[in-house]
């Protein structure tokens, strides 16, 4: 469901700035790239952070398979 709706936002975008010129589009793609690199970085770190809770005993399974599967759930690459 998320990874539809960023395809939808996105083309949205495209279709928006679709008389910009090369600059402006070019410039908003970098920052969008940038943030969501940021964004997924993040995602990274918090399955990381799940994962080494898990192993030391401080979380049972039950609640890192749920934490995981929320993380993984508003990724779009995880």
């Amino acid at each position: 469901m998320h990874r539809l709706l960023a395809i939808v936002l996105l083309s949205a975008l495209l279709a928006v700035t679709g008389g910009c010129s090369r600059g402006v589009v070019g410039g908003a793609a970098l920052g969008a790239g940038a943030a969501g690199a940021a964004y997924e970085y993040s995602n990274k770190k918090a399955l990381g952070d799940l994962e080494d809770d898990y192993k030391a005993g401080r979380i049972s399974e039950d609640e890192y398979f749920r934490r995981k599967k929320e993380i993984e759930g508003k990724s779009l690459i995880y």
